[in-house]
């Protein structure tokens, strides 16, 4: 057998029998994986004359791309929004959970909280790659407290602040330090947010609309200005309007300026977004579509009552609310299911629903030349699914973190 260590001493895996997710298909070819990338095999046979260390029966499993969360404030009993003297350990144990929902990297989400716990909390959320210990951490998502008290939703009032004053300087003073902050949600109809969504996309920081009173001509200018994302589509927000569509009317936008996609959110859990609310965002803008679990502390728990940040919430089947109110406040929902909702609501193929909770996140955060995709080269993040969709094993850096025990593979 000829040798492969022309290259690299480290052994090559090659996954068999499976359904590789690659280009929008699902094409039955092998995967091969060596120092956590994914390999060309015909570089490998015809650069390198190698071959496969180590050999894999993937029994007619689905491979596809780890999922990525963009906002997940929590979850198994742990609350982002909550400063703690062990809130590493806290994200630890979120991280480490969630890869059996085939969650391979995620943006720990904080909802409005007053300035000292920023300063506290985000000092201590660093950026790291995943492995056995958990996902990966991309950065935090900070949805508020920049936004409308009108569409505050589970959000304290007290808490709410505005740019009036200071406009970026009123962000920075706020939050502390942006070194590991990956998203802002914000509401665009607030004076001086243009300059402030000038200043944060120039960092790289991705700014998301949500909790927003906006007009269509207001988000639209703000797209103008760098915005990309928009937070739980439907959710806290105006309700679609034929004269005025709100938010909701950057997805059949003509004004977003060329070569820029805006991508939205969506909790597809079957109670915060009507199955035929999540088809016609679907059909009207499909490659803007971002799968979030909007997770809160008691995602994996019993039902009764958590916190979401400064709040009480009570959890009553996959509903929760403010507690003593009807205010729905995050989901309980897991990325997995979250998939299969979509897929089942919307009739999309398995594809779509896939790469809606994968590359379209990774496009979203501009990362999708190493994360969200099964390319050569990429991060050999990835899962194997039964075709219910249901998560059998997840891999990060080519490495097996979590397996469904009762698979006996």
């Amino acid at each position: 057998m000829p040798s492969n260590k022309s290259v690299s001493d480290a052994p090559i895996v090659r996954f068999t029998n499976c359904r590789i997710l690659r280009s929008h298909q699902l094409q039955r070819e092998d995967l091969w994986v060596r120092e956590g990338k994914i390999l060309n095999p015909e570089k490998l046979f015809f650069d390198e004359k190698g071959s496969a260390d180590i050999q894999l029966d993937c029994k007619g499993s689905i491979i596809a791309p780890g999922f990525i969360d963009v906002q997940i404030n929590g979850g198994f009993g742990v609350d982002f929004s909550v400063a703690t003297d062990d809130f590493k350990s806290g994200i630890d144990l979120v991280s480490q959970k969630i890869l059996s929902h085939g969650v391979t990297s995620f943006c720990p989400t904080l909802v409005t909280s007053p300035p000292a716990v920023y300063h506290q909390v985000l000092p201590q959320i660093s950026i790291r790659n995943g492995g056995v210990h958990g996902a990966g951490i991309l950065g935090a998502h900070l949805e508020g407290p920049f936004i409308s008290k009108e569409k505050k939703g589970a959000h304290p009032e007290h808490y709410l602040r505005t740019f009036e004053a200071g406009a970026f300087q009123d962000l920075l003073a706020t939050y502390g330090s942006l070194d590991c902050v990956r998203i802002v949600t914000l509401a665009p109809e607030m004076k001086r947010s243009s300059e402030v969504i000038q200043e944060l996309a120039k960092r790289g920081i991705c700014v998301s609309l949500g909790h927003s009173v906006a007009n269509l001509s207001q988000a639209e200018e703000a797209v103008q200005h760098g915005a990309t994302f928009i937070t739980h589509l439907f959710n806290a927000m105006l309700p679609f309007h034929h004269r005025d569509p709100g938010i909701v009317g950057l997805l059949t936008s003509d004004k977003i300026p060329a070569g820029r996609r805006v991508f939205y959110g969506m909790i597809s859990d079957g109670i915060h977004t009507n199955p035929a609310a999540l088809r016609i965002a679907h059909r009207a803008h499909p490659k803007g579509l971002v799968l979030v679990t909007d997770a809160i502390t008691g995602m994996g728990l019993a039902p009764g009552r958590h916190t979401l940040g400064q709040q009480v919430v009570e959890i009553d089947g996959l509903n929760t609310y403010i507690a003593g109110t009807k205010t729905l406040s995050g989901s309980v929902a897991t990325m997995d299911t979250c998939v299969r909702h979509f897929q089942e609501a919307t009739g999309c193929s398995v594809e779509t629903a896939l790469e809606a909770a994968s590359l379209h996140p990774a496009q979203l955060l501009g990362i999708e030349h190493k994360k969200g995709t099964l390319n050569y080269d990429s991060d050999a993040d990835f899962l194997m699914l039964n075709d219910g969709l249901y998560v059998q094993a997840t891999y990060i850096a080519g490495e097996e973190v979590w397996r469904q025990d009762a698979l006996g593979m």
